[in-house]
């Protein structure tokens, strides 16, 4: 996970916020990067659409009613949910925040290991991966 945000609202602005943490934390990148979403319109405004182009993403959504072509983000939000969220009681908006934002960039980028990823945490598999392209 590079780019998160959270808020009381799911408008576009929010998505752009967890873009411009992967744009900030990614540095460096290829010239067009695929930024894929459903169909919320929150993904399809104009001013997503505007944002795109501005940042050199081209916007993909998938077609209604077919779920794998998201599988590997639905994966992610049922790691969340079940390894972390839902285990606890939340007292406050702004304490749940803080906690699933520290369970992100603590446990599920640095420690959980994944099997997609050869049994690697994100940021160690992204170490490597950047390591032989340096080297190659």
């Amino acid at each position: 996970m590079i780019g998160w945000a959270m808020a009381d609202h799911m408008r576009t602005e929010l998505v752009t916020a967890a873009l411009n943490m992967a744009v900030a934390f990614r540095g460096q990148r290829p010239p067009k990067v695929v930024f894929h979403a459903d169909r919320g319109t929150q993904y399809t405004s104009n001013e997503m659409a505007e944002y795109a182009a501005a940042h050199g993403l081209a916007c993909s959504v998938g077609r209604t009613g077919v779920c794998w072509d998201n599988a590997q983000q639905e994966s992610y939000w049922a790691s969340l949910k079940v390894e972390f969220y839902d285990r606890r009681v939340w007292p406050t908006r702004a304490e749940a925040m803080t906690a699933v934002g520290d369970w992100i960039e603590r446990v599920y980028n640095r420690r959980r290991r994944h099997s997609a990823l050869k049994m690697l945490s994100p940021v160690r598999f992204e170490e490597l991966h950047r390591q032989m392209a340096e080297a190659a």
